[in-house]
């Protein structure tokens, strides 16, 4: 159990770590480009969307129970957000009154919580079978979770969270990969059981932060700015690193 949590806690660092580093050295770059980062962001989620679907899909009993757990995830996210009031931030650095861009970064901490759940679980399975598995996918975890979690920064900074703010809530929401791992060590058999749904929840809401949020949001900002290349580009350029990540890395 002791190895399973180290682990967990070392995934855990990808959401500040890398972040953290990139920030320190590129504040003001990023900061005046944050709307094309956002479209990038778009790139890397959209992916881990589809393998996800892809993955809960071949794991279910049938491709229509994988793809039902899928819609119920859009679902799911969608009717939260509507029944819940609108929540806006704006950065505190300058005291800023101006309402930010609409994006809603309570749907991609929500989405990413339920993923982290799923990886704590397939964390859990792995050294259950055995030890060199289960360090092989607590690497490929932590090195998509780097991907993920940079990009979702991007998404926190857009929606007006403050550098401070966006690693600290980036960070407890790693957290949940422990509810996984630990569950999944306690009671196995049980929590593989919840993973294929789990999963499936995640990458609904995952497409629909993407779908809903993230593309409408970039849209009108290359509208706005007259960047519709950028904005292309640096979609594709994150639809590409996540296929070259699980191309070497697999999941």
């Amino acid at each position: 159990m002791i190895v399973i949590i180290l682990y967990s806690l070392l995934i855990m660092l990808a959401s500040l770590v890398g972040v953290f580093a990139i920030w320190q050295r590129i504040e003001r770059v990023i900061e005046r480009n944050l709307s094309l980062l956002v479209s990038f962001s778009a790139g890397v989620i959209l992916i881990i969307a589809y393998e996800l679907g892809i993955d809960v899909v071949e794991r279910s009993v049938t491709p229509g129970l994988g793809l039902m757990w899928i819609v119920a995830g859009m679902i799911f996210i969608w009717l939260l957000f509507k029944l819940l009031p609108a929540s806006h931030h704006h950065h505190d650095k300058n005291m800023e009154t101006e309402l930010h861009s609409g994006l809603d970064a309570r749907k991609i901490l929500v989405s990413d919580a339920l993923h982290n759940v799923g990886d704590g679980i397939l964390l859990a399975s792995s050294f259950a079978i055995s030890s060199s598995l289960g360090m092989l996918t607590a690497l490929s975890i932590f090195i998509h979770e780097l991907a993920q979690e940079t990009s979702e920064f991007f998404v926190l900074r857009q929606a007006g969270y403050s550098t401070k703010k966006a690693l600290i809530v980036n960070f407890i929401i790693s957290s949940t990969i422990l509810l996984g791992a630990l569950g999944g060590f306690f009671l196995l058999g049980t929590f593989e059981i919840l993973e294929v749904p789990i999963l499936g929840l995640a990458s609904g809401a995952f497409l629909v932060v993407v779908l809903y949020d993230l593309i409408p949001h970039a849209v009108t900002a290359s509208r706005h700015k007259n960047l519709y290349l950028k904005h292309i580009l640096l979609f594709i350029a994150g639809i590409l690193l996540m296929f070259g990540i699980n191309f070497l890395t697999g999941h």
